[in-house]
């Protein structure tokens, strides 16, 4: 069970820097990276990100499926759970918001999606910060 909760915890707290960095710097920079290679830049962008995100969003995911099926305690069961909940809604919010917009980028700039990016963004920022302290929780 310690090498599983290990590994929820680093994952997470990875995603949890991961997401800071990408709210309050990555994200408002799209904004003055230019017309003119915009969708270059997009297209590096995504596909870059993907493989520094994707194994820590997997491990998170899995990790966190199993300590809501097997928690730690009993007592800890809820908080797995809970955890569980908040990596769902995560991984909806990429899906249906982060991912589109994205994908719309990568076709053209425009200021308005960008903005929305930032501003979406901050569900996520919150939520993954949010899992971090029940990552902490459980293996305190």
């Amino acid at each position: 069970m310690s090498t599983i909760l290990l590994s929820h915890f680093a994952a997470t707290w990875s995603m949890v820097g991961v997401i800071w960095f990408v709210q309050l710097v990555h994200y408002p920079l799209l904004q003055r990276v230019g017309q003119e290679s915009f969708v270059q830049y997009e297209l590096d962008n995504t596909r870059r990100t993907t493989w520094v995100v994707a194994p820590l969003m997997l491990v998170e995911l899995a990790t966190a499926v199993f300590l809501a099926i097997r928690p730690p305690t009993d007592e800890l069961a809820a908080v797995a759970w809970l955890g569980a909940g908040a990596v769902a809604a995560i991984w909806l919010s990429t899906a249906l918001v982060q991912v589109p917009l994205h994908r719309r980028l990568s076709h053209r700039f425009d200021k308005v999606d960008a903005r929305r990016l930032v501003a979406t963004n901050w569900f996520r920022t919150c939520a993954w910060t949010g899992r971090g302290v029940l990552a902490a929780y459980l293996v305190a």
